[in-house]
This record gives C-alpha cells, structure tokens and sequence, in this order.
C-alpha cells in the first residue's frame, strides 16, 4: 500500500494482519517464507491506515496477529495501550513490565515488532526524549510522532 511515509507490506496470516513493514524495515520477513502477492484481503487494514496518515482515526480496530516470544507479545500489547499523541519511554515500559532492568530487552522487542504503526512502537522514544531505534528508519518515525502531534519538543526541525 502506498503510504506518505514510502510503500508498505502488509501481511496476512488466514485472514488476518500478522505484518506490517515498511520501506527498509531492519527485521523483515524472508520473501521465502511469504505467500503469494495478491491485492486483496486486507481492505479494513488499509482503509484504516489511509484514515490514519490523513488525521481522521487515532485507534486501530483491525484484528493482528501477534507472533514471537512470551516476552515480546508482553512488550507489543504494551505498545497497544500507548495512547495516540503520547510517547512512553523503554524505561517506562520496563517498568510497567515489571523489572526496570530489562530496558535493552525491551527494546530488542519494540524493535520485533512485526506490526508496525497500529502496534505503535513509534511511539516509544528514549528517557531523555530522543528519537531512538525504529526498525523502519528514524525519519519514518518522526514523521509519524509529528502526524499525531507526539513528536518532542527536543525534535522540532526548524
């Protein structure tokens, strides 16, 4: 699907999202271990992606599919709860893990996360408000962070 932010590949596993990946994704899924292409079978995902790059939808409701370790699902359904316009920190998400140490897994996880933009890693950014790690390039991230008015002040290009 053609997005503000360059093409995305969207993935579906029996009907639902299972991945989302964008242009120069760091951790994409082998071509081999796809399906065939086709065009059609994901209308809700991309018609709420499209609400979304064009300001008219703050929340997914698109069914995924979330595989990975129990830790990563830990930390993706995390990402789940961070707010549209709100950032939290691989700190604050250690924390709220439950072990305050685990920052580097954490973020090894957020930087997993096989669907990207509606389980919102962007949203994630470093303690100090820095723009850090983003499996899709940190340029993609602020411009998604600046979409949905979370891009922080220590970030603004002028």
């Amino acid at each position: 699907m053609a997005s503000p932010i360059g093409q995305l590949t969207l993935i579906s596993t029996d009907g639902v999202l299972s991945g989302l990946y964008l242009p120069q994704h760091s951790h994409p899924p082998a071509a081999a271990a796809l399906g065939p292409r086709v065009e059609t079978g994901l209308d809700a995902a991309i018609t709420q992606l499209a609400e979304y790059f064009a300001g008219e939808r703050t929340a997914f409701t698109v069914p995924v599919i979330l595989r990975g370790t129990e830790f990563q699902r830990q930390v993706w359904e995390l990402l789940r709860l961070i707010p549209f316009g709100q950032t939290r920190s691989y700190a604050q998400l250690s924390a709220d893990l439950g072990n305050p140490a685990a920052i580097r897994a954490v973020a090894a996880a957020n930087g997993r996360n096989p669907v990207s933009i509606m389980v919102p890693c962007h949203r994630v950014i470093g303690s100090d408000g820095a723009l850090v790690g983003y499996a899709g390039g940190l340029e993609r991230k602020r411009r998604l962070l600046e979409l949905e008015g979370a891009l922080p002040a220590a970030n603004m290009l002028f």
